[in-house]
């Protein structure tokens, strides 16, 4: 059976037509090439609005079972940009690490890394983690932190995920 994973993307311009999700793409592509499990993506691109975002998380986490949402967007200090907080409003457990080592991956590229206030938490079994919403910038913060993902999943009693390790090295305790 397939892994399900939601990938989230929070854009007023995307989800009107207005241009296309080039990060949403990201985030699947990256998955491709990391993941040897097979998988399938349950895709939405929604307006940045907090209720919108909430009502989306909880769907793909609840009712579509997955085991990992990806976001991607509404982490700026813009008055529209809310994914943190619809976040941690659906969430048990908030997983700060996930922003801190996120953030300070991107200043390594970008001084105004700062402003961005990606996050992450628990929602029952499913972990969702708060990408920015650069193509460029995604794939450097799951580089950083997807490591660390797998075994966070099976901690949440999720499904095991087998990743391709010549793309991602993946951290799992010695039994």
């Amino acid at each position: 059976m397939d892994i399900k994973i939601g990938i989230l993307t929070a854009s007023d311009r995307a989800s009107a037509g207005v241009y296309e999700d080039l990060s949403g793409q990201a985030i699947i592509n990256t998955l491709n090439e990391y993941l040897k499990s097979s998988w399938r993506e349950i895709y939405e691109v929604i307006p940045d609005d907090q209720e919108n975002i909430e009502n989306a998380l909880i769907d793909m986490a609840d009712n579509e079972g997955c085991c990992l949402i990806v976001t991607t967007g509404g982490t700026g200090p813009a008055k529209r940009d809310v994914t943190p907080e619809a976040t941690e409003s659906v969430c048990d457990k908030m997983m700060p690490g996930f922003g801190e080592l996120m953030r300070q991956v991107s200043l390594k590229y970008v001084p105004t890394a700062i402003l961005s206030r990606q996050t992450a938490g628990i929602r029952g079994k499913t972990l969702i983690v708060n990408l920015p919403g650069k193509p460029k910038s995604i794939r450097e913060c799951l580089d950083a932190v997807f490591p660390a993902i797998p075994y966070c999943i099976d901690l949440l009693e999720g499904p095991y995920i087998e990743c391709n390790e010549d793309v991602i090295k993946v951290f799992r305790p010695k039994k």
